[in-house]
């Protein structure tokens, strides 16, 4: 098995497990889909504050300044461009966003897993600004596999009788 299997097989882990069941649990008026965009919201405000953070606090150069406001910029548009896209997901249906989203799923992963050691070892002075951008990375994550969740059909929670996993869809058949 190829290392791109085995992260596509945490991935696809990670998605059924953890954040499908969740997701399911979720109440009716409350999808995964709406969690999802507004966790991307969050993550957007909280990159926004660490750059604040940075300009104000220890005041960033113009270099710096311009490449941390692009990369906002992209995930404003990232937002945009899934907030177009949300009209696909159809209750009952398979989510086109899953497979979509499959390539920036797993990388999210490291880039937070970075912003945390990032963190953790920074100097005091940057500490405040890049917590926001590391608790920034670890939403955007939640919300990046939120919004990949397939949403139940109506009706679908009020059958449940307990919080289980349920059957997977490839266990379906």
């Amino acid at each position: 098995m190829s290392f791109g299997d085995r992260v596509n097989q945490f991935d696809a882990w990670l998605l059924d497990r953890v954040f499908q069941p969740f997701a399911d649990a979720l109440p009716e008026r409350l999808t995964a889909m709406e969690m999802g965009m507004s966790f991307q919201v969050g993550s957007i405000v909280l990159s926004a504050a660490s750059i604040s953070a940075l300009l104000v606090l220890e005041g960033m150069t113009l270099d710096n300044l311009i490449a941390n406001v692009l990369g906002w910029f992209f995930e404003v548009v990232f937002y945009i461009g899934i907030h177009r896209m949300r009209r696909l997901v159809k209750p009952g249906y398979q989510n086109p966003l899953r497979v979509m989203l499959a390539g920036m799923r797993p990388i999210s992963i490291p880039f937070a897993a970075y912003a945390f050691y990032q963190a953790v070892t920074a100097e005091r002075a940057y500490e405040l600004a890049l917590w926001f951008n590391s608790l920034s990375q670890l939403v955007f994550v939640a919300g990046i596999y939120l919004i990949s969740c397939n949403v139940p059909p109506p009706g679908h929670r009020a059958r449940q009788t307990s919080f289980g996993r349920g059957p997977l869809p490839n266990e379906i058949g």
